[in-house]
């Protein structure tokens, strides 16, 4: 009867802990007596990039979580997190997450209106081309940022562009040896045409498109007898301004908060 009564006691002590874990997610792995949820990682790593990885991937970057919080258990065991030095580093990478944190969230709620557009790329034409660029493109398909990653890096060590295109790319075009052609602002690859403004002439960059992830290099460019235009230059415009933005979200930010606070201060 005792064996029996121990049994339903470890059931229900396990069936709770189950029903513990349920509710914080999906657990992922466990070191000790600490759980890995899916929704810490996620948060942690970035949502739309872990969707975006392979199953090989995800195992991957769950061992390497796993070997920290091992290493991390190791650490608090030995008390290394009560030296000083190490207490200090802890803290301020803490406070500087969340200050980032904050400042990404006040930059997310930055609106650009039109006027505004318009104005800075009046005021700043001459910073603009006179006649609109177009770009021959080659490119390689993958299926996900990690592994344009990896292969950008083969790449910017010395690889073949054309050898990784044959090697890696994942759709027809391949068989072209990656060429797309010439790209513009006003065609059904405008996303290409944008990415490589942004890029050095003969340089590499990385791009998603169509829930592709794509390495592409400019094979050529030339001018159009097209005149550039606001609109090719929209997206551009935008992030000029929300950069420019950067340090007066920072200050506000920091007045806002300041006002609130009546106790600040240097010795």
């Amino acid at each position: 009867m005792r064996y029996k009564l121990a049994l339903l006691i470890l059931a229900i002590l396990c069936l709770s802990s189950c029903h513990k874990k349920e509710e914080k997610g999906i657990a992922l792995a466990q070191v000790g007596d600490e759980v890995l949820y899916l929704e810490d990682f996620k948060a942690s790593f970035g949502v739309s990039e872990w969707d975006a990885l392979s199953a090989d991937q995800r195992k991957k970057y769950i061992e390497d979580w796993v070997n920290l919080t091992v290493l991390a258990h190791y650490a608090d065991e030995h008390d290394v997190s009560k030296d000083n030095a190490v207490k200090q580093r802890i803290q301020y990478a803490a406070k500087k997450v969340k200050a980032n944190a904050m400042i990404a969230k006040r930059l997310a709620e930055v609106q650009v209106s039109e006027d505004q557009l318009f104005n800075y790329f009046r005021i700043h034409q001459g910073e603009f081309q006179k006649t609109a660029e177009v770009y021959s493109i080659q490119r390689i398909a993958l299926a996900d940022k990690i592994s344009a990653e990896k292969v950008l890096g083969q790449i910017s060590q010395g690889m073949n562009f054309t050898e990784a295109v044959q090697r890696y790319s994942t759709e027809e075009l391949k068989s072209k040896n990656g060429m797309m052609g010439f790209v513009s602002s006003a065609g059904a690859d405008s996303t290409f045409w944008l990415a490589a403004r942004n890029i050095p002439e003969s340089g590499l960059g990385i791009v998603s498109s169509n829930q592709q992830w794509f390495v592409f290099r400019i094979a050529e460019k030339r001018d159009s007898s097209q005149e550039a235009n606001f609109e090719d230059y929209r997206a551009d415009i935008k992030r000029k301004i929300i950069l420019e933005k950067q340090d007066q979200v920072y200050q506000d930010l920091l007045k806002e908060v300041k006002s609130r606070m009546d106790k600040i201060y240097y010795y």
